[in-house]
């Protein structure tokens, strides 16, 4: 019987050893996931936080250059390249245009705690490269370069920044964006500074396709917006590659968006020190905004835009007309006649159609040479707005809210850019968009090439051939004659859209 062992001792010692080894096993696994999420957490917590945009003070000292250090890629989301790109001469056959949605980037020094100690930089988009600085920043505009003084030592980082917003764009210098690796580099890495500002700066580039009045808008006016509207003014422009012309043509915008002169960058010999700089505008997609993607948190939207607008040039329409509470009222439509290729070769009988169906009808014929607030002034007097695919539709900028824009699509396939170029950005902006698409028996085309021409047969298959050839004959060889018993449904769609107002 000395043999036997008592039961509950037994049970007791077989309990505490596998307590004993629960418990050692239990801590080694705590302490294994311990060091596992720290490890990520010290890899991901940057990158999270550097998404997105800094607060900055209403008051920056701004200097020098800047420089970009250790880089974490963050991985961009970009819509279907379905178009192309971005240089005037390569736009694919489509006419569709990348959209941007989450950028990659290169983090330097991104903390979450430092934020005023870091350089930002998206180099590899398919539209636009930019770079965010905060810390110590140096500008030396004649050299066109920007240094980054680190607060601490860091990996030694340079970019090449296209400041204009379509990377691709030739006949733009580019600007050298350097992070130096120690706070402690010489006078020659890390110039002094001459001008120290208590502003933060926006550098970008004009040339490019300014001078097109589309491109004013979408490449520069409406990025520029987006970039700098979040300071309500207490922001320098530094432009490379400056128009005088172009900036006095759009003063009013660009003065009610920056309270001091812009800055000659390529002539500027001084460096110039900041807290805060941007480099380069980045275009969200054609002609509009991505709330989503403006900086600092704002979430500005196009409709901001046009509302910016409006308040810039004292425009006094805020609506259009509505016939549910005026039905005797005729609302007023301008017809954007084109002076050359894609115009309307029927206007008399186009404007007599539309009288017919209720508006007061205004031809207008964009002028280059007109001030801007003549033009905007014109334009938001008016409920709807009527063109053929092309500049004068930009226009549509100055239009009241929930007015509305008629796209006249010319023959060969160009729906996609049609609503890619303004489509699209008509809507954002809280307009009605309506399109009316053109058939061959109502281009110039059919009578210029024939029926059997491919250009007319099979504008798919040009299409597949390349840009040059949809550029040459369907957007510089093509005018329109419509066909005003088949238009006469669009104009009805923008009376019974003024009438539920």
């Amino acid at each position: 019987m000395g043999g036997e062992a008592k039961p509950g001792r037994g049970i007791r010692s077989w309990a505490q050893r596998h307590l004993n080894a629960g418990f050692a096993a239990g801590f080694l696994l705590v302490l294994l996931t311990y060091l596992v999420v720290s490890q990520q957490f010290a890899v991901t917590a940057p990158n999270a936080v550097a998404t997105k945009g800094s607060r900055i003070a209403d008051k920056q000292v701004i200097g020098g250059a800047g420089d970009a250090e250790v880089e974490k890629k963050r991985e961009q989301e970009w819509q279907p390249k379905t178009a192309a790109a971005e240089e005037p001469d390569k736009k694919d056959a489509s006419g569709a245009v990348p959209t941007e949605e989450s950028p990659k980037r290169d983090d330097a020094d991104a903390k979450p705690f430092a934020e005023m100690d870091r350089v930002v930089c998206n180099t590899d988009g398919p539209v636009s490269e930019t770079c965010d600085l905060d810390g110590d920043v140096r500008v030396n505009g004649s050299a066109l370069s920007v240094t980054f003084v680190p607060s601490s030592p860091s990996e030694r980082r340079e970019w090449r920044v296209r400041p204009y917003s379509r990377r691709t764009m030739t006949g733009v210098d580019r600007v050298t964006v350097t992070r130096l690796g120690s706070p402690q580099a010489p006078a020659a890495a890390a110039p002094p500074c001459a001008v120290t500002h208590d502003a933060p700066a926006v550098l970008f580039a004009l040339g490019g396709l300014t001078g097109n009045y589309w491109h004013d808008f979408s490449d520069v006016l409406v990025p520029l917006f987006a970039a700098s509207r979040r300071y309500g003014g207490e922001v320098l422009f530094l432009v490379s590659n400056i128009q005088p012309w172009w900036l006095g043509k759009y003063e009013a915008v660009v003065r009610r968006l920056s309270r001091y002169d812009a800055v000659d960058l390529d002539r500027d010999a001084q460096v110039r020190c900041f807290r805060h700089l941007t480099v380069g505008l980045r275009l969200h997609k054609e002609l509009s905004i991505v709330p989503e993607l403006a900086p600092g948190g704002q979430r500005l939207t196009m409709a901001d835009f046009t509302a910016f607008l409006r308040e810039t040039y004292a425009l006094p329409r805020a609506a259009p007309v509505s016939l549910a509470r005026e039905p005797g009222r005729k609302p007023r439509l301008l017809l954007i006649h084109r002076a050359h290729y894609r115009r309307f070769e029927n206007v008399p009988e186009i404007k007599k159609a539309a009288e017919a169906a209720g508006f007061e009808v205004t031809v207008a014929s964009p002028r280059a040479d007109a001030p801007l607030e003549e033009t905007a002034r014109a334009v938001n007097s008016h409920d709807v707005l009527l063109g053929v695919h092309g500049a004068g539709l930009t226009n549509a900028v100055f239009l009241p809210p929930r007015a509305v824009v008629i796209q006249v699509v010319p023959y060969g396939k160009l729906e996609r850019m049609a609503r890619t170029d303004f489509g699209e950005p008509v809507a954002d902006m809280g307009l009605r968009y309506l399109e009316y698409s053109v058939t061959a028996e109502e281009s110039t085309l059919l009578g210029m090439l024939g029926p059997d021409h491919p250009v007319i047969k099979d504008p798919e298959a040009v299409h597949r051939s390349g840009w040059d050839k949809v550029a040459e004959y369907y957007l510089g060889k093509q005018d329109v004659r419509i066909d005003v018993n088949r238009f006469a449904p669009t104009l009805a769609q923008a009376l019974d859209h003024l009438r539920q107002r």
